[in-house]
């Protein structure tokens, strides 16, 4: 009987041996110390992250340079070259096109204020309406009857004296809203740019020691665990450039074909407003919504009817979810491999750790972790729970 007592708690003892209250806990404590460590090192590590994705993404073209017989470090040098020429131009179009809707934000401000104070009359006209529909008309009669009570005569104000010894308390004026922010804001605007600057040398740096950092860190690991390792690094850097460079290539269609309708409709600088919805239109949940905002703030300064309104929610709802629902799984989601839930959940957590940069790196970040889960044995099943 003894025996079978200790066979039968030596099997139970088994199944349950992982889910004792000291492993537990100390998950839990190395979760929270990860977390901990991902939002107060925000700046450093959304800068190594960014620096990372670009790397992965510009090495294909590093490895055609080389392949005709160009150095490594040459070549790295020239492909980031390139690649700052590229964000320049852009930069410099965005900026001709801004600049000449900054002239003409007067002539904006005075049309979207005239809508506004026509929206507003009608608000009032409803108000009164409905008041008078409400409030009985005795009542009025009653309170226009009723004896007026004799205004009594104001008493003159005697101006007091300050006390002997008292100072006087004058109050500064306060700061313009736009300096406060600047004010406020100044410390960390710097030290966001000052980390930005930081990205194209981790980028270069990355491509030309690419043969001595990637051996350094395979050497890391023992037997099957660098074999995973090496897996594991090849899965994530293709199914980041598969996600980066096919969400580009979805952009840049939707961006065409949307300043190609906006320009046809017409709408005021398509040049801007195009390329802006068609990208706003890849973030996942929010596209459409984002994506229609930039040509309905044009189209208030045009039109005043509601059939073009109507014209450009229909377009643009359209040519998003064709792309959306023919083009992104083929270019796109045959790589990432993510369930909508895990991409809702991702998006949430990213966001709150690092703001704005967590919403957009969340899915490559996420994917990253799942590219990892697939090829670490031990990891499968959490792979298994965030694919689709």
């Amino acid at each position: 009987m003894k025996g079978v007592l200790a066979h039968t708690g030596r099997l139970m003892d088994g199944p349950f041996r992982a889910f004792k209250p000291r492993g537990l806990s100390g998950g839990l404590i190395s979760l929270g110390v990860a977390i901990a460590l991902l939002y107060y090192g925000q700046l450093f590590l959304v800068t190594l992250s960014t620096a990372v994705i670009i790397n992965f993404i510009l090495e294909p073209f590093v490895g055609l340079l080389i392949r005709v017989r160009v150095p490594r470090s040459l070549a790295s040098f020239i492909v980031c070259s390139l690649a700052l020429c590229a964000v320049f131009l852009a930069g410099l179009g965005v900026y001709k096109q801004a600049s000449r809707l900054a002239l003409d934000v007067p002539k904006y401000a005075d049309r979207i204020g005239d809508l506004s104070e026509g929206v507003l009359t009608k608000v009032e006209k409803m108000e009164q309406a409905a008041h008078a529909m409400v409030v009985p008309k005795r009542r009025s009669q009653l309170s226009d009857k009723a004896p007026t009570k004799r205004r009594s005569t104001p008493e003159p104000v005697i101006p007091v004296a300050p006390a002997p010894g008292v100072q006087e308390v004058h109050i500064q004026p306060e700061r313009p809203p736009l300096v406060e922010f600047l004010h406020s804001h100044l410390a960390s605007l710097y030290e966001t740019l000052m980390m930005a600057s930081f990205v194209p040398f981790l980028v270069f740096f990355m491509l030309s020691w690419r043969d001595h950092i990637r051996p350094a860190f395979l050497h890391l690991f023992e037997g099957p665990d660098r074999i995973a390792a090496a897996t594991s690094l090849d899965g994530i850097a293709s199914m980041v450039r598969a996600f980066v460079v096919g969400n580009f290539l979805l952009g840049l269609l939707l961006a065409v074909a949307s300043t190609a309708f906006f320009w046809a409709l017409p709408l005021p600088y398509p040049m801007l407003i195009g390329p802006l919805s068609g990208f706003l239109s890849l973030v996942p949940s929010l596209g459409v919504p984002l994506a229609l905002a930039p040509p309905l703030l044009a189209a208030l300064t045009v039109y005043s009817t509601p059939a073009p309104y109507l014209i450009i929610v229909g377009v643009v709802a359209l040519i998003h979810l064709l792309t959306m629902n023919l083009l992104y799984p083929k270019v796109v989601g045959h790589r990432v491999h993510l369930n909508p839930p895990v991409v809702a959940v991702a998006m949430m957590f990213w966001s709150v750790l690092w703001g704005a940069a967590g919403l957009l790196l969340a899915i490559p970040l996420t994917a990253g972790i799942k590219a990892v889960c697939d090829h670490v044995k031990n990891l499968e099943r959490y792979g298994r729970l965030l694919g689709d």
